[in-house]
């Protein structure tokens, strides 16, 4: 018998998409993250740290995203994230990824 492959959730990886379009601006501490993402979505989308660092360590360990210590500007020490090249392409496949994602709920939207 034939084994159909699963098609992931429609919306896992939208975190990924978040953080890597994030750090496609430059370096950025986790906090710094969830606040862009809630403030260039006009407070629609929230990051909860419970979600957010996990998703940053996996990042890390897949080589999407590097990290490194630094002081921050207000003399506090934080983990700076930013994207390595790798996660430059990731970023770009996800990217298309959520194009089709919308394009097909709006085509279910239109003709549902």
């Amino acid at each position: 018998m034939l084994r159909r492959r699963r098609k992931p959730d429609a919306l896992q990886g939208t975190l990924d998409l978040l953080v890597l379009k994030t750090l496609s601006r430059g370096p950025q501490h986790g906090y710094g993250i969830a606040a862009h993402v809630e403030s260039i979505s006009g407070d629609i989308l929230r990051v909860e740290e419970g979600s957010l660092y996990p998703a940053l360590h996996r990042m890390e360990h897949l080589g999407w995203i590097a990290a490194d210590w630094q002081t921050t500007a207000n003399n506090r020490r934080a983990r700076i994230y930013k994207l390595t090249r790798a996660g430059l392409k990731r970023l770009d496949e996800e990217e298309l990824r959520w194009e089709r994602l919308t394009k097909g709920v709006g085509k279910v939207l239109r003709f549902a």
